[in-house]
């Protein structure tokens, strides 16, 4: 009788603390979590921090304007990186598990690389606007990455086209000399190919030169410039290299209307001490900023105006304020569309997500409606095509403020497309993969 009755109270005891446990995981699973991997502290952090505010002011503005998507509230928790690629696999480790995980944006192309081999097995999305690996555009390949909004192919061959045009056309690059002055680093490297498959098609020189991360040493960099005298300069550069690029192309009298930026090196932190010295500096320009569109009154609206935004009010709307923004909207849209196949009102899992990520349509009355004209261009993933859009502008610094061209451009898909194809093929030889079915586009 005495054992019975030890026995019945154990089973009390164990049922109680298993209730315990398990509460609050049921409690958390009513909310979306997304986990935020940044960089505020180190060499990195000029950047890093306007573009983490603006994923977090947007989702607090979700969360205090609609309730959420579609009445889930969204949880979020920062994780800091400090752009090195082992602490980012760190925080991805440690965030993984969460309940109620939706995706990663890893904000880095090296913690990306090294995210990818990770992402089939724990089934979750990694989403890298406007970085990362160019090849994972091919969602036949790669089922859970999403460069949405162009890669650093896209990109370099957009700087080549307007400097083509700029010319009288592609042909007129013949003899030319276009110098790389890149972050040696994955970053830094990914748009190699596609400048040097462009350089065999037109003709012209292609010297690459790299500079050691974070970037604050570059003189004998530019002395290699001044003695080789390209036509022009890409600068694929990122944080503090940037800036120290424009000064150091100011000191040797590089000039800088002849020089051209990534989108990760054409924000407010680049130019802003530099000034007058960056006059005629051009960059790429993947998104517009200004607190003029909507999104941004809503943000100011519903975060700033009731002492909940992340950052300094002055900060919002600027270039990687309004990109982060951009990534996080997307990401909770990625959500919304997963709610509307799988279940409104309904905690998404990671696979989940990752259909929502492949079957996206945001077009130009969707965007408008959501505040987001003026901001970006349409926007349309597939099975097939994880990146859903290709297309930016040229915005030019007139040693006070960007002043960005009318004309979009869009890179060339019979460029680019055979050497994604190949690209994939090679990384899924590499890895022993094989593409996926078609019908697998269907789950």
């Amino acid at each position: 009788m005495k054992f019975k009755s030890f026995a019945l109270t154990l089973a009390m005891l164990a049922s109680g603390l298993s209730a315990t446990l398990s509460t609050p995981a049921v409690a958390e699973t009513k909310e979306q979590f997304f986990p935020l991997l940044v960089y505020r502290t180190g060499a990195y952090a000029p950047n890093g921090t306007p573009w983490a505010n603006g994923k977090q002011d947007y989702i607090k503005m979700i969360n205090a304007r609609d309730g959420g998507i579609n009445g889930v509230k969204i949880a979020f928790e920062e994780c800091e990186t400090g752009y090195a690629t082992d602490r980012g696999v760190e925080c991805y480790e440690r965030l993984k598990s969460r309940p109620g995980v939706a995706m990663f944006d890893p904000q880095s192309t090296g913690i990306t690389f090294a995210l990818t081999e990770k992402a089939p097995a724990d089934k979750i999305p990694l989403m890298t606007l406007g970085y990362g690996l160019s090849v994972s555009q091919d969602g036949m390949a790669f089922k859970w990455n999403f460069p949405l909004m162009g890669s650093y192919w896209t990109a370099a061959d957009i700087l080549l086209q307007h400097i083509g045009k700029g010319l009288g056309g592609m042909d007129k690059l013949k003899g030319k000399k276009v110098t790389l002055v890149y972050h040696d680093s994955p970053f830094g490297k990914e748009p190699i190919p596609l400048m040097q498959e462009r350089a065999k098609m037109h003709g012209f020189e292609l010297q690459m030169l790299p500079v050691t991360a974070p970037g604050v040493e570059q003189k004998a960099t530019w002395l290699q410039v001044r003695q080789s005298r390209p036509d022009y300069v890409l600068l694929w550069g990122w944080g503090v290299m940037n800036s120290t690029a424009l000064k150091e192309a100011q000191a040797t009298g590089y000039p800088r209307e002849k020089m051209y930026g990534v989108w990760w090196a054409g924000a407010e932190p680049d130019v802003r001490d530099v000034g007058e010295g960056a006059k005629g500096y051009h960059a790429l320009a993947l998104n517009g900023s200004g607190q003029q569109p909507k999104v941004i009154q809503d943000i100011l609206k519903n975060v700033h105006d009731k002492g909940q935004g992340t950052g300094p009010k002055d900060e919002v709307g600027s270039v990687l304020y309004t990109r982060g923004v951009i990534i996080q909207m997307l990401s909770i849209e990625a959500v919304r569309r997963a709610q509307e196949r799988f279940g409104k009102g309904k905690v998404m899992t990671g696979e989940q997500v990752r259909w929502g990520f492949e079957n996206l349509n945001l077009d130009q009355k969707k965007l408008d409606a959501m505040g987001f004209g003026g901001v970006m261009r349409p926007i349309s993933t597939s099975c097939a095509d994880h990146m859903g859009s290709s297309w930016a502008r040229i915005q030019t610094w007139d040693g006070a403020k960007w002043n960005v061209g009318a004309d979009w451009y869009q890179a060339d898909e019979q460029i680019l497309k055979p050497m994604i194809k190949a690209g994939a093929d090679k990384y899924l030889a590499d890895k022993k993969m094989k593409r996926r079915d078609p019908a697998d586009c269907q789950s």
